[in-house]
């Protein structure tokens, strides 16, 4: 059977995204940003009652401001992943409806983790209004993607987020950030159900040619947030507080997709695609023996 291509893809997947759209507008909760946010803690960074910010005033450890930066700039770059996805799926059509709900809900994101950041004080306000600009006119783009292995980036990509969001919240130490990143995680996992059922409905159609993009993802993925400033420095940080590391990316992320998608068991029929289920299972078997290295690396630091 030769491979689908791209329109008839978005025609055969239609009928799903419509129904897993109608889904998550039943399933999806109306929240208010202004309601989660402790505006009481705000003050005038100048002016004559103005105070300039200072280290000092973040109640957030390092970790934790690492993460919140990292996570803040990368639901910045919306417009650019909006642009990614209606180059893809636009069109009058049930994609096309989803991708401007998707944006509508992630731009809130944006807007509620940075007035957190801001009347908290928990991050230099001007550092990261550069960082803003330098990732957004940096941008991002979907590196050549085609359809399906931009559906299992995407289905990727939410669930980590939705992971970060959760631990960063944890790392906080601080109820009000907890309570709004949770909030803001619930809206993920909503996000990576649509994309990962997704998935299923294209391995359901084309088993081969889907297992093909699960595989090459995997091996290749990174977060859209990978192109930050300062994200190496960062994401050492970030791993270090067990607020996302290859223990967590490997557990919590790619293991629950791949069983739910049946990739290392499914019947699949060419030799690319059995090809591509025993890298997974390497990979998998990689990524669980870096894990046990880092683990141990990190608890001999914590002995000192």
């Amino acid at each position: 059977m030769r491979p689908l291509t791209d329109p008839e893809l978005l025609d055969e997947l239609e009928p799903t995204v419509a129904a897993n759209l109608d889904r998550h507008l039943a399933m999806v909760q109306e929240w208010m940003p202004h309601e989660w946010v402790p505006w009481s803690r705000g003050r005038d960074f100048t002016g004559d009652d103005g105070l300039a910010w200072a280290p000092g005033q973040s109640r957030l450890s390092e970790a934790a401001r690492a993460a919140f930066v990292v996570n803040l700039l990368t639901e910045d770059n919306l417009p650019s992943y909006h642009h990614e996805l209606m180059a893809r799926y636009g069109g009058d059509s049930a994609w096309k409806a989803w991708v401007h709900r998707w944006t509508a809900e992630e731009a809130r994101h944006a807007m509620s983790i940075r007035d957190y950041l801001l009347v908290s004080r928990a991050v230099d306000p001007a550092a990261l209004e550069r960082d803003r600009m330098a990732a957004m006119e940096t941008g991002w783009n979907a590196e050549g993607r085609d359809m399906l292995r931009s559906l299992v980036y995407v289905a990727l990509q939410e669930l980590a987020t939705r992971v970060a969001h959760q631990n960063t919240g944890r790392a906080a130490n601080d109820p009000v950030a907890d309570r709004l990143l949770t909030r803001i995680a619930l809206d993920e996992n909503l996000h990576m159900v649509f994309y990962r059922d997704l998935v299923a409905a294209a391995l359901a159609l084309a088993p081969d040619q889907t297992m093909r993009a699960i595989a090459a993802e995997v091996m290749g993925f990174k977060m859209p947030g990978a192109g930050v400033p300062g994200f190496l420095r960062r994401s050492v940080q970030i791993a270090d507080a067990g607020i996302y590391d290859v223990r967590l990316h490997r557990d919590e992320v790619l293991s629950p997709l791949m069983r739910h998608w049946q990739a290392l068991t499914l019947p699949v029929t060419t030799d690319a695609a059995k090809q591509a289920q025993s890298t997974l299972a390497r990979h998998l078997d990689r990524l669980e023996q870096m894990a046990k290295r880092y683990e141990e690396r990190r608890a001999a630091r914590v002995r000192g």
